[in-house]
């Protein structure tokens, strides 16, 4: 074999390589991974706004999220937009509001992330889908806060999320170096 064809093999080798790497990351951005920017601070202090973080797939394909998640979700307001919130509350359970206190089942959450945060309803404000408390979350949904819970415009303004549309389970923050952490 010529030095010429040597060259040869090895650029259609390398080109090969990389055209198998590109399916395999596309393949998995797909199907087993995603990559979130945090736009805006309503999940305060738990993430940072601009904060990047990965979010994995496959789980959802077996188990709908679970009281707890951190998930991502298109927005019901416009589908195009990623959100990223907790969820409080899964279908059937009921979620009331009282006092500025969030009650999941007649239980009064008493969680660190919020840093004590009040929890008010939100049905007040214009355009919102004027939840009624209690509430019961519709079969197939879940029941979204951010943790920064004054300035989150979440499932109290625009009503429960489908299952269908939570994209991911936040795993952890890779981005910036200082936020590195899992969720």
């Amino acid at each position: 074999m010529s030095s010429r064809e040597r060259a040869g093999s090895s650029i259609l080798s390398l080109l090969g390589t990389v055209a198998l790497a590109v399916v395999i990351a596309v393949l998995l951005r797909t199907f087993v991974v995603g990559v979130y920017q945090v736009p805006s601070g309503s999940m305060l202090d738990t993430i940072q706004i601009g904060d990047l973080l990965v979010g994995e797939k496959v789980s959802l394909r077996f188990e709908p999220p679970r009281q707890g998640d951190v998930v991502t979700f298109d927005s019901p307001r416009d589908p195009a937009t990623t959100l990223i919130k907790r969820v409080v509350a899964t279908e059937g359970q009921q979620v009331d509001l009282r006092d500025g206190v969030l009650y999941v089942d007649g239980v009064a959450e008493e969680a660190a992330y919020t840093e004590g945060k009040p929890t008010y309803s939100l049905s007040d404000m214009e355009g919102s889908a004027g939840i009624q408390y209690p509430y019961v979350v519709p079969a197939g949904c879940v029941f979204v806060m951010g943790d920064n819970r004054t300035n989150s415009a979440d499932s109290r303004y625009f009503g429960p999320v489908n299952v269908k549309a939570v994209t991911s389970r936040a795993l952890f923050i890779y981005w910036p170096f200082q936020d590195v952490g899992t969720l």
